[in-house]
């Protein structure tokens, strides 16, 4: 697997990352060992890159990673990207100060047992943060300390990333890109390598559903978030399938089928799909099965899609989602 250069960090990472949100909580039950064996699978794979955060499990999938990384001696072969702000309550930009970002730093470097971490973003801030110049001054003192090697925002819009990337110490954007979230390459991905700045994109699957083996009738537990966030009751509903209605997510999913190679899972071609996207620096889907990760991988491997194949992905965003998500995101 290739290794891409993650904006101006000096790290370069693997093409295909690894999601931790499932080994956290949020997805249904996963066991601490199923967890653990999630990560030493993308390790065995040659990944290189994980995102977590603080909230997470409360925590629980920072101390995973670590176990892992532990385990494996690995902690300096692998860059781990973290999170911070949502363990505020409320979650109000005033929270965005030095005092709690200090606090929510320390408490992930003892969960990953870490002097300074690798990378820290700020977790889908609400607007006013991205006007808060002291929010990010804050940053750059913790970088100064020692605490932080180097810090990114993780958005929910496309505006939220340019406004992000004219903090001059703001190195990577991590938000939701796939054939049914095309916004960002129209006009982000431009501003990105023009400011050299690293894109991770999460949700890359649209939360299953561009596995293709999510109906529109499929039932989830009760504290899945694809279940319990359906309409955004607990946070932004575009973290769930992408925001894109499930019916008309299961509509888009069947129209797209014709263009999947036939040596090719619907995942793997959307993975390749988004790496196509020279702007793009790592791609993170989650998952808790071995087998899957394995398959996420690679999908880098995979022949690049063709103008033709490109042009129908579009078609039927335009056809079937567009409306749903282009101006929301």
């Amino acid at each position: 697997m290739d290794h891409r250069p993650l904006g101006t960090t000096g790290y370069d990472v693997t093409e295909v990352g690894l999601g931790t949100w499932q080994i956290g909580g949020d997805w249904g039950d996963v066991s601490d060992d199923d967890g653990r064996d999630a990560v030493r699978a993308a390790l065995d794979a040659g990944v290189d890159f994980l995102d977590t955060a603080d909230v997470y499990g409360d925590g629980r999938s920072e101390r995973l990673i670590a176990d892992v990384l532990d385990e494996r001696d690995a902690r300096g072969d692998v860059t781990v990207a973290t999170k911070a702000g949502r363990r505020l309550d409320p979650h109000e930009a005033d929270g965005y100060d030095h005092g709690h970002l200090e606090a929510f730093v320390d408490r992930s470097r003892e969960n990953l047992g870490v002097d300074s971490l690798d990378l820290l973003q700020l977790h889908c801030p609400p607007w006013p943060v991205y006007y808060r110049p002291e929010t990010f001054d804050a940053l750059d003192a913790l970088c100064d300390a020692g605490k932080v090697d180097a810090y990114g925002v993780s958005v929910e819009t496309v505006e939220q990333a340019f406004k992000a990337t004219e903090f001059d110490g703001v190195e990577t954007v991590q938000l939701i890109f796939n054939p049914f979230r095309q916004r960002p390459a129209e006009r982000f991905f431009e501003v990105a390598r023009e400011r050299d700045v690293g894109v991770i994109v999460r949700v890359p699957l649209a939360s299953g559903l561009l596995t293709g083996n999510v109906d529109a009738d499929a039932d989830f537990p009760e504290n899945d978030h694809r279940n319990f966030n359906r309409h955004g009751e607990a946070f932004d509903v575009g973290e769930t399938f992408a925001g894109v209605p499930l019916d008309a997510g299961a509509e888009a999913v069947e129209a797209l089928r014709p263009a999947v190679p036939d040596d090719a899972t619907m995942a793997g071609f959307t993975l390749r799909w988004i790496l196509s996207f020279d702007a793009v620096s790592t791609v993170i889907p989650g998952s808790t099965s071995p087998e899957h990760i394995e398959s996420n991988v690679a999908a880098a491997d995979l022949p690049a899609p063709s103008e033709e194949t490109h042009a129908t992905v579009r078609r039927v965003y335009e056809a079937h989602v567009k409306e749903h998500v282009h101006q929301r995101w």
